[in-house]
């Protein structure tokens, strides 16, 4: 009998389910998945297990030819991947994740600690962050395999992890072609079916309204929105987009309408509050979307659709209408409508946007430091149709992007905020940039949150990715430092390098790897010298120097109470308050008031 390691052949089911890449970090406990992998895979190492997690989410959000999975070695490999197996769970993201395990003889008993070297349940360990995972003690059949693959890929994704014996990797099975029947990678039939009926509701409800918004969010595939955006400029319906959603409805866009979120654009918080319908498409509505303070999140009827029932029944914010229905099916079938609200409507909507630039002049920097909201302004002017721009996760690194780029069409935009973790921005942007070699890739990355995975300048370098790094040097944890301001009268603690923090000096740090790198001058992004920079093939590092004590608004504010609680105001009330005659001027409706 023709006989093959079982870790050979599984490898070869991945591949029939359009695996191309494995992102690794080689180990013991893995050694028959590794080598498996060096023969059906591109294989990418890593420094760290949790770049290579966060690498394949960010792969998979930009691929068009081919999936990334993570290869990662029992124990200590698993635990090191759980924060980007979290992160993925919570945005909804395509992740499968292998991991070592040591020989199945050599499983610990009930109560006991560890028996196998660096032995750890990984199964108990992820699955609450996962939509599926398993141990593997002896080989499985092909249908289990693709069963649970499919899982990750339909309807709210989210990450499968594989649990490999050493064993079961090294096991002979009969040499037989890989069965991939019932492999599906898209929504289900019944997701599909409800679209139907919920686009005929939602079509009733957006007729009968004066001031209509649909907020489109990452649950919306970015490859359907740009197939239909002609279409959706038909529709006469202003359009918002949630962070997640960013990239599927230009900046450019005849319709688009802004991006309102706690740390979002005034204008378009103050249009939420103004509306007399939402139409929530693909988002889970959650409170970073709405605010703390989510029961003023919109006085409008809303209408929510989502692929999951826990979303929807959550009960905040308030919701009117429940739809659970495939994003995607029911955006194509309201596309192919007209629909006619009030012409003024879209005129107030274009006038608030004119009236509120997206640069708050309130905010102030000191002499000799670059305003992060200019320097994300100059690269709305200097990025190209066809770019990848990974803001960072957390931080002034992620929120200023979010409320200041202007996006072109074709431009990708990708963020993960479910876990807020600092750390995820260089990770993420190699995962893009491997996705798309000929694509130019620019992050934006605070100093502090860069600092947690600077290993991976290694993989950068090594690969001469096409990767531009801006790097916001503010001298530590910007986010903290403010929150110690405002509610600890200036208590610094574990901040910056005068609280105890360390960082390297990052011109060496960058000429020790190889990689090209400056600091910018006066003139930002726009000097000759940071253009070139810019335009030239590989990597690249641009070194801004932000005032500690830079300011951050619009934001809305919060206060404590005496009980020690907090009180948020709603999302359209943002501060610094506006002047009198400009809020008269924003207030001022013509339609349906």
């Amino acid at each position: 009998m023709d006989t093959r390691k079982y870790a050979d052949h599984f490898t070869g089911v991945l591949a029939e389910l359009g695996y191309s890449h494995c992102f690794l970090l080689p180990g013991g406990a893995t050694m028959h998945l590794v080598d498996a992998a060096r023969q059906q895979m591109i294989t990418v190492p890593f420094v760290h297990e949790v770049s290579a997690a966060i690498a394949t989410e960010y792969f998979n959000e930009i691929s068009e030819a081919g999936r990334a999975y993570s290869l990662v070695t029992a124990g200590p490999g698993i635990t090191n991947a759980m924060t980007g197996i979290a992160g993925a769970y919570l945005e909804s993201r395509d992740l499968l994740i292998v991991g070592g395990q040591v020989k199945s003889a050599d499983l610990k008993a009930e109560g006991m600690r560890q028996r196998g070297i660096q032995e750890i349940d990984g199964v108990a360990l992820v699955t609450p962050i996962t939509k599926g995972a398993v141990r593997i003690e002896s080989p499985l059949a092909d249908d289990e395999v693709v069963a649970l693959v499919s899982l990750g890929l339909t309807d709210r994704r989210g990450p499968i992890f594989f649990e490999f014996c050493l064993d079961a990797q090294g096991a002979p099975v009969q040499h037989t072609e890989p069965k991939t029947e019932g492999f599906n990678a898209g929504p289900s039939s019944g997701m599909v079916s409800n679209a139907h009926s919920a686009a005929e509701r939602i079509a009733a409800e957006l007729r009968s309204a004066q001031r209509p918004l649909v907020l489109i969010g990452g649950g919306v595939s970015h490859h359907v929105a740009s197939q239909l955006s002609d279409a959706l400029a038909s529709m006469n319906i202003p359009l918002m987009t949630t962070w997640n959603g960013f990239d599927r409805i230009p900046d450019s866009h005849p319709l688009f309408a802004g991006r309102p979120n706690t740390w979002g654009q005034r204008s378009a918080n103050i249009l939420l509050s103004q509306a007399d319908l939402v139409v929530a498409l693909g988002t889970r509505l959650g409170i970073q979307q709405t605010g703390f303070n989510w029961q003023e999140w919109t006085k409008a009827r809303v209408v929510h659709v989502d692929v999951d029932p826990q979303e929807l029944n959550k009960a905040h914010p308030q919701v009117d209408v429940s739809l659970q229905a495939d994003a995607d099916t029911v955006l194509e079938l309201l596309a192919a409508q007209v629909f006619s609200p009030p012409a003024s409507w879209f005129a107030h909507c274009t006038g608030v946007r004119a009236q509120l630039p997206l640069i708050d002049p309130a905010n102030a920097h000191g002499a000799g430091f670059l305003s992060p909201y200019e320097l994300v302004d100059q690269l709305s002017k200097a990025m190209a149709v066809g770019d990848i721009l990974i803001p960072a996760s957390s931080g002034s690194g992620q929120f200023v992007p979010m409320e200041v780029f202007r996006s072109k069409p074709g431009q990708r935009v990708i963020t993960n905020k479910g876990l807020a973790s600092m750390g995820y921005g260089l990770a993420a942007a190699i995962g893009a940039a491997l996705a798309a070699p000929s694509r130019r890739t620019v992050l934006v990355e605070g100093d502090g949150s860069f600092s947690q995975n600077i290993q991976e300048l290694g993989t950068v370098a090594v690969h001469q990715l096409n990767l531009k790094v801006v790097l916001l040097d503010n001298d530590g944890y910007a986010s903290i430092r403010t929150t110690q301001r405002n509610y600890f009268g200036g208590a610094y603690v574990g901040c910056d390098t005068a609280t105890g923090l360390g960082f390297p000096d990052w011109t060496q740090l960058a000429q020790a790897f190889g990689i090209p790198v400056i600091t910018l001058d006066a003139n930002g992004l726009e000097s000759s010298a940071a253009q070139a920079l810019l335009d030239a093939p590989g990597p690249a590092i641009l070194i801004a120097k932000v005032d500690p004590e830079q300011t951050y608004f619009p934001k809305v504010a919060s206060q404590v109470a005496p009980d020690g609680s907090m009180i948020s105001n709603a999302i359209s009330n943002m501060s610094p308050p506006l002047d009198d005659d400009t809020a008269k001027r924003v207030a001022h409706l013509e339609v349906g008031s």
